[in-house]
């Protein structure tokens, strides 16, 4: 079961009696009441785990540490090249501080199920305030500092949060995002309105605060009588984190409390050999999926010390800068994106600068976010001397749906490949009939149900939206939108997602709502953008328009404002830098656009005529375009 000595073993155990194999697993977990089945398969769409349980996050995350005797135990290290500072929270100090911003949020009227949103730089108190919902039974929704006022409006008018935690800014190299007017801007364009903000004022761009609705949160926090513990169902929600998705409501994935905690602690050792002691570092953001699993959640269930970094791969100051961190810290295994790696590479094609820094106790990188591409990976195996795995998850799964996995010694290095489905994800590629297609076909990845735990079980009060997006093309699997293919030896690789999501520098966006802004444009007839290759990002959104009869203007102008537009919109996280002005797009008879084809016309790939095609001339033109 989960103390299996290989991996063939955990994986066929789990498979054979996956209620059993995640009981074992829960042992690990500090429950304030035993659930009554492991596995309930008549809640919710297919199911949910540990029904009937009671615990509490922030207690198995915090509290319980401190109460083993670990108190003094650096639980955060937060590493700011941005502003130069250097703070180290030890276990009793984040119970302390995450109890009083508890008691805050409670003051302003916080119970246990409200929502709060979360709208903040890579700093301490981002962590603190989500273990401070965690802690009160509340719900937190964390919305990535990147996104414009626009895309945080659409999350607060759908879950509807009592408070909003933010700060006054936040630091890029070379500038200072204010994040307070993006804030009211979106406020004022909700039609849900919060009860109160609490805003952390950072010296480098303090905000006017709104009398009545603001308050500073290190003076809350301050003033602020320490909060318990509150004890929910294991199957209550833990949080709300949106997802890019096709266009309409937002997508809000549901994380329950049981079983994220049961399926996150497990991950640390069974993944990434981490255990009580040891520092890991999840160079991503808490904004996304991995920084919730993996900066905040998993390392502190586990007992780790957890790094956050608020900086750059390269920049602050050099393409050095995560050697120095995995040096000082003495991190024993380090989880980023493939592009930070491409950064890296690009400024220090030879690795010289890691060659300045003691790496000895760095015992393996991990790469996800996107695939990455076998070059990549070879010069960082190269470059470290170090195992390097990739591994394939989603937001919805919150954890590796396919690893290597270093407590039972990893697989043989395939570069390109996701490594092998992780215990509990019985995984199949399928064809669009779901028909599983044997080793070695490509077809649509998808999971026999049920799922494990952590998995997200619904969509925020949308378990229609849930069912229809990813369990009824193929009854009985939930279908994870990515194509790809199981090799012989059981290893996945991942060719690509089968809808109008893009990777961009690890970051999942939604091609269908860029299109919805252009579309939006006074100018423009239609559009469709596209994800091309890119060396260093993985892909780029590219916007190919059709300017409406009668326009005379120069398209310069015309593409310079569409570029403005996207940033307003959707903000600097869709890197979207590139719109070009076309006479026709690629269309089938029956009216579709011909997307997959001018993503393989960008990526100068040859491309037959699609047999559907309506004009093949119009592939000529896209070719012009890209051939410029």
């Amino acid at each position: 079961m989960s103390n299996a000595t290989s991996y063939d073993e955990a994986y066929g155990s789990c498979l054979r009696d996956p209620a059993a194999w995640w009981a074992e697993a829960a042992e690990g977990i500090a429950w304030t009441k035993r659930w009554d089945r492991a596995f309930d398969a008549s809640l919710g769409a297919y199911g949910q785990w540990f029904a009937g349980g009671e615990l509490n996050t922030c207690y198995n995350a915090l509290d319980r540490h401190v109460e083993a005797g670990r108190g003094d135990q650096p639980a955060l290290i937060w590493d700011s090249p941005m502003t130069g500072r250097l703070d180290v929270l030890t276990y009793t100090q984040m119970r302390d501080r995450t109890a009083k911003v508890a008691g805050a949020l409670a003051k302003l009227g916080v119970v246990r199920g409200d929502r709060v949103i979360i709208y903040m730089p890579m700093v301490p108190e981002a962590a603190i305030a989500m273990l401070a919902c965690a802690r009160l039974g509340a719900i937190h929704s964390v919305v990535f500092g990147g996104f414009a006022a626009a895309e945080l409006a659409t999350r607060i008018a759908d879950a509807k949060p009592k408070v909003i935690v933010s700060a006054s800014c936040g630091l890029e190299p070379g500038r200072i995002v204010k994040y307070k007017p993006l804030l009211d801007g979106a406020i004022e364009m909700s039609p849900h309105k919060p009860d109160a903000c609490l805003i952390l004022q950072r010296e480098q761009s303090p905000a006017d605060l709104t009398p009545g609705r603001d308050h500073d949160l290190l003076e809350a926090e301050a003033a602020a009588l320490p909060h318990g513990c509150v004890p929910v169902l294991a199957t209550d929600p833990l949080y709300i984190l949106y997802t890019s998705g096709t266009t309409g409501r937002p997508k809000g994935v549901v994380r329950d409390n049981g079983g994220h905690a049961v399926a996150l602690w497990n991950s640390m050792k069974m993944l990434y050999g981490c255990d009580t002691g040891d520092t890991y570092w999840a160079a991503s953001d808490v904004g996304w999926v991995v920084g919730h699993s993996y900066i905040v959640y998993a390392p502190l269930l586990r007992g780790c010390t957890s790094i956050m970094y608020e900086g750059k791969p390269v920049g602050t100051p050099d393409a050095g800068a995560f050697w120095r961190v995995c040096a000082q810290h003495k991190v024993k295994v380090l989880f980023t994106a493939p592009t930070a790696m491409r950064a890296i590479k690009q400024q220090d094609p030879n690795g010289k600068l890691s060659a300045n820094y003691d790496l000895s106790g760095l015992e393996a990188l991990y790469l996800a976010g996107e695939r990455c591409d076998p070059p990549t990976a070879v010069w960082a195996a190269e470059m470290l001397q170090k195992p390097v795995v990739d591994h394939w998850w989603q937001t919805e799964t919150g954890w590796a749906i396919t690893s290597g996995f270093r407590q039972f010694g990893l697989f043989p290095f395939k570069p390109g490949s996701g490594g092998r489905p992780s215990p509990g994800y019985d995984l199949h590629a399928l064809d669009d009939d779901g028909v599983v297609l044997p080793r070695g076909a490509t077809g649509n990845l998808s999971l026999k149900l049920p799922l494990p735990p952590a998995c997200g079980p619904t969509l925020w009060q949308n378990d229609e939206g849930y069912r229809s997006s990813y369990l009824a093309d193929f009854p009985g699997w939930y279908r994870t939108g990515d194509a790809g293919m199981i090799d012989e030896d059981g290893d996945v690789w991942v060719m690509g997602r089968t809808d109008d999501i893009i990777n961009v520098a690890g970051h999942r966006l939604s091609t269908g709502s860029m299109e919805e802004v252009l579309a939006s444009h006074h100018d423009v007839a239609e559009c469709a953008v596209i994800g091309a290759k890119d060396e260093l990002k993985g892909q780029t959104p590219v916007g190919l328009v059709v300017l409406k009869s009668g326009v005379n203007r120069p398209d310069i102008d015309i593409t310079t404002e569409l570029v403005a537009l996207v940033r307003e919109r959707i903000g600097p996280v869709a890197s979207f830098r590139d719109a070009r002005v076309v006479t026709r797009l690629p269309k089938t008879r029956s009216g579709k656009i011909l997307r997959a084809t001018i993503r393989k016309i960008a990526d100068g790939e040859t491309v037959p005529v699609p047999p559907t095609i309506e004009d093949p001339a119009t592939l000529d033109e896209i070719g012009k375009v890209f051939r410029g």
